[in-house]
């Protein structure tokens, strides 16, 4: 028996590290999550496609199953779990992989244990916040992030996009986001969350209090890319890329995350002027589209 769910990346439209808010939307890149429990008692074993470490996958079902013994003792829950991810997602990119990860790791052993244990009973012990939270605890033990991508996590889970307060774990605003064409720009290098310049990032906090409350007021487009410009200047990213794709006809553009990669919004007319202007530019083009839909179970059987 084997459970499946799939959760989206998303992209930055307020990095909350200079400021513990923020604001992410979810992008139709993916992490696939396969789960089976098995007759190894106590033990977790976990595979991925992308050569990464696997503490955080092992560190989320480890959460699942705790807090499925607390709340169920009466079930004497001893299984082993098999957890196998697959990605369409960049890693080290700033596009959310972590976060994506822990979102279907946990929803996929949350569902299987609810279908062994429980009789496929609809009883929601668990609902969604805790589900997060439970990813952004099991992130940061892993040291996977900074200030534990609340907002990234939820905009992951729920899709659509969240402005957040990373700090208490709080959702100020969410709603789905107009279906838009997202460019997405990989140059070719990798940029670990945990490993980023945080006194740097701190010194633009009175103008990314600003765009945040741009976000807040839902002008998410003027916010994405005016925190795009001042993370890029205080990581040293090139802003020039936000701008050409400004310049070809983008919404909105900026770095996502802690880089390397630049997103831009762009209308139907406008999605191939901008790849052509980013193809001077060494590294990877891809295109998506917003998700609305957000973490889910696909499959089981």
């Amino acid at each position: 028996m084997k459970t499946i769910a799939q959760s989206p990346g998303s992209a930055t439209i307020i990095n909350a590290i200079s400021t513990g808010s923020g604001s992410a939307f979810g992008i139709k890149l993916y992490v696939t999550a396969e789960v089976k429990l098995t007759e190894s008692k106590s033990t977790i074993n976990c595979s991925t496609d992308r050569n990464v470490d696997t503490t955080l996958m092992e560190k989320c079902v480890k959460k699942v199953l705790d807090k499925f013994k607390e709340n169920f003792p009466e079930h004497e829950i001893d299984t082993g779990v098999s957890v196998k991810t697959a990605s369409t997602l960049p890693v080290a990119s700033g596009l959310s992989s972590s976060s994506a990860t822990s979102n279907a790791v946990i929803m996929a052993t949350h569902e299987a244990l609810k279908t062994k244990y429980l009789d496929g009973s609809t009883e929601d012990y668990l609902n969604s916040h805790d589900l997060i939270n439970m990813g952004v605890d099991a992130s940061l033990e892993a040291g996977v992030t900074i200030t534990g991508a609340f907002d990234d996590a939820s905009a992951s889970f729920f899709g659509g996009y969240t402005v957040t307060n990373n700090v208490n774990r709080k959702i100020l605003k969410m709603d789905k986001l107009d279906e838009q064409n997202i460019l997405v720009f990989m140059p070719n290098r990798k940029s670990l969350t945990a490993q980023s310049d945080v006194s740097r990032m701190k010194l633009i906090s009175p103008q990314v209090k600003l765009a945040f409350e741009e976000a807040l007021k839902g002008n998410l487009y003027d916010a994405l890319t005016l925190n795009g410009i001042l993370y890029s200047a205080a990581l040293g990213f090139n802003p020039k890329m936000a701008l050409d794709a400004i310049g070809a006809g983008a919404r909105a553009a900026g770095l996502s995350g802690t880089g390397p990669s630049f997103v831009a919004v762009a209308g139907d007319g406008d999605i191939d002027n901008i790849a052509d202007v980013w193809s001077s530019y060494p590294g990877e083009i891809i295109r998506t589209e917003v998700d609305n839909t957000g973490t889910r179970v696909i499959g089981s059987g």
